[in-house]
């Protein structure tokens, strides 16, 4: 690439409504400007798609999108090879913008990808050939201004999603797995009768810093498991993650029913471990192994997490 490939990592702002005007912009290339990421908008709403700001957010939606926006290479003649060599600039940005945001998600606790990438070649080859595999959505190319734009999608979840190429690196490899996912003791006890029959889990975390990740636990005051997504079918991972996330204990409900639990139990958190593993009280935590006895939800990921 030249020094006169330009390229915007994210068009948040355009995309969001607001102007980006230069000083000394001709009012015709503002409209010029204008009409592409008019287009891109008109496009996202259609879709029902919006730019991916943070890896919160790509869980809760999941998928990551991106933009990118780049101008043809100096060497570029002809008005194909202009678009070409556009198109081309602004697809390296959406990558690099997209691998940023794979490095900020979280896998386990306070381990990121980025952090896992320091540690195992293997998880950093997974990301970076993910990246590679990424999808384009959209393209649009200004021929009077010739400036391309370019949106990048992956799913984060299902048989194509960046998930599943995590899981297996984390799960599929023992010695990965016994230091990502430190082991933790399971916690037992003797089940209670309970008031109904539940068939699906909601925690309530609003009231603590919690975020989503790869494998996000749950544990007992005395630092035992209850769920455990690592210990969980992979099958079961890849098609649906470890849990949903909204933001309302409604919503959650009904993200659960989409999968067939009708009558989830819901309870509040009583601490977070770390910002992606949550704890209840020791009531709760007999509540759920008991009901999970009896219809073993939990082995299905049917989890949901209430963020606020």
């Amino acid at each position: 690439m030249t020094r006169k490939i330009l390229i915007s990592m994210l068009l948040v702002f355009a995309l969001a409504g607001y102007a980006m005007a230069e000083e000394g912009m001709s009012p015709a290339k503002a409209a010029q400007i204008d009409d592409t990421f008019s287009r891109a908008t008109q496009w996202l709403k259609q879709e029902n798609l919006s730019v991916t700001t943070s890896p919160e957010q790509a869980f809760i939606g999941d998928y990551i999108l991106v933009i990118g926006e780049g101008l043809p290479s100096a060497s570029s003649k002809s008005p194909a090879q202009k678009r070409l060599t556009a198109e081309r600039a602004a697809t390296a940005i959406a990558y690099r913008a997209l691998a940023e945001m794979l490095e900020g998600v979280a896998v386990v606790g306070d381990t990121l990808v980025k952090d896992a990438e320091l540690q195992y070649d293997v998880v950093r080859t997974a990301v970076a050939g993910f990246v590679k595999g990424a999808q384009t959505v959209y393209k649009d190319y200004n021929k009077e201004e010739e400036t391309a734009l370019v949106v990048v999608k992956i799913g984060m979840s299902g048989p194509q999603g960046f998930a599943k190429t995590m899981y297996e690196k984390l799960i599929g490899d023992p010695a990965i797995k016994k230091t990502v996912v430190a082991p933790k003791p399971e916690f037992t006890a003797t089940p209670v009768a309970l008031e109904e029959k539940y068939d699906g889990l909601i925690i309530d975390a609003t009231e603590y810093t919690f975020r989503p990740a790869l494998i996000n636990r749950i544990f007992t005051p005395k630092g035992e498991v209850i769920y455990d997504p690592s210990r969980i079918s992979q099958k079961v991972l890849v098609e649906q993650g470890c849990g949903d996330y909204t933001n309302s204990v409604d919503k959650a409900k009904a993200a659960l029913s989409s999968r067939g639990a009708k009558n989830p139990l819901v309870v509040k958190a009583a601490a977070s471990v770390n910002p992606s593993d949550l704890q209840v009280s020791d009531n709760d935590s007999i509540r759920i192994f008991s009901a999970n006895q009896k219809t073993a939800f939990l082995a299905e990921a049917k989890v949901a997490f209430v963020l606020k």
